[in-house]
């Protein structure tokens, strides 16, 4: 039975955005701007230090109240772009409150009573919450998990191996202003010939990183798992299995942070049930919702960061068959990890609930 709006102007569900002066908040509040206007009332959510703050939203100042259980009255769905604790904490109180939560941190992704969504790939999954909880993937899973989905579909995905490339802003704003910092201590020096130079110019200066990134490539990105593994690897494994419901699926990732402001990319080796033809992929993936096939490295064409921030698609270039495996695909991808990386996912999951009020 379709949701009743509580509020709103014309009967359309009242949103609110948590977080909403954080990167991703900001963000958010431009493609809320930027799609079709489908809600009613726009309440802004951030912490008390930023209560009173007016922000742009569909052209409209609007004023930022603080995050209290009083805050979500009225609410109907509600967007999170807020750190773990804040919404382990905060997302049940607004749950418990008969609002939609789309969470956008970790604290729900594995929770077996949480669907894990990319509207691309398992719109369905949002339609059973039982703790009123819809939450979206980690960054790096979305620069993939889209292509691969689409993928998916037709040949049925047997293993996968990724190599991510991930931008500094992953780390927040902290990562983007060490780089910067970083870059400018190193301007008109010479690196390069000797073990220590890179260090020895920036000194302890690595912000939120194990080793100078400016330069520089880093091949950690999160926190100690068992094994040698990290975080960030653990989350594209374990999200990948939940979205597409392969459970059991080998995963191999690693992760590497690398001196770009926004825009993670990846290798991809996917291997399939059966064999499959480099023209079919590019079929699939030309009309598949959200990518763009951008391939054809003779004419100098395939995606970089460059290319894709700012925009929402997942891009996807050098598409081949694997040289010794013709059940095997090889590819690149890039996406915005600010846009369908956190904040555009989040709005298109909020956008499906949406549809279910008259």
């Amino acid at each position: 039975m379709a949701a009743t709006a509580r509020t709103g102007r014309a009967g359309r569900p009242t949103l609110a955005v948590v977080g909403a002066t954080g990167a991703v908040g900001t963000v958010m509040l431009q493609i809320l701007s930027q799609h079709a206007d489908i809600w009613g009332d726009i309440r802004l959510i951030a912490s008390p230090r930023s209560a009173g703050r007016k922000l742009a939203v569909r052209g409209e100042e609007t004023e930022v109240v603080a995050l209290t259980e009083e805050a979500f009255d009225g609410v109907d769905v509600a967007m999170f772009d807020v750190p773990d604790e804040v919404a382990a904490r905060w997302a049940p109180v607004a749950a418990a409150r008969g609002v939609v939560v789309v969470d956008n941190s970790g604290a729900f992704r594995m929770d077996p009573e949480v669907p894990l969504v990319v509207p691309e790939v398992n719109a369905h999954a949002a339609r059973i919450r039982p703790r009123g909880i819809l939450s979206t993937p980690n960054c790096t899973t979305l620069s993939v998990i889209v292509v691969l989905g689409a993928l998916h579909a037709e040949y049925g995905l047997r293993e996968l191996v990724v190599s991510a490339f991930q931008a500094v802003s992953g780390a927040g704003r902290d990562g983007v202003d060490t780089l910067r910092r970083q870059l400018s201590l190193v301007a008109g020096t010479e690196l390069g010939t000797r073990p220590g130079d890179l260090r020895r110019a920036v000194g302890d200066d690595t912000g939120p990183f194990p080793e100078p990134v400016v330069l520089n490539v880093v091949p950690w990105a999160g926190t100690a798992r068992e094994d040698g593994w990290s975080s960030e690897e653990m989350k594209v494994r374990d999200e990948s299995r939940k979205i597409l419901g392969l459970p059991r699926l080998p995963v191999a990732v690693t992760c590497v942070r690398v001196p770009v402001v926004t825009a993670h990319s990846a290798t991809v080796h996917a291997r399939f049930e059966g064999e499959v033809t480099v023209d079919k992929a590019r079929e699939i993936l030309a009309t598949a919702p959200g990518v763009v096939l951008f391939d054809d490295p003779a004419a100098g064409e395939f995606p970089t960061p460059a290319d894709v921030v700012g925009t929402d698609p997942t891009w996807v270039g050098r598409v081949r068959r694997a040289l010794d495996d013709p059940t095997a695909l090889e590819f690149f991808v890039c996406g915005d990890n600010l846009r369908k990386g956190a904040a555009l996912n989040t709005a298109q999951i909020a956008e499906l609930v949406a549809a279910e009020f008259p």
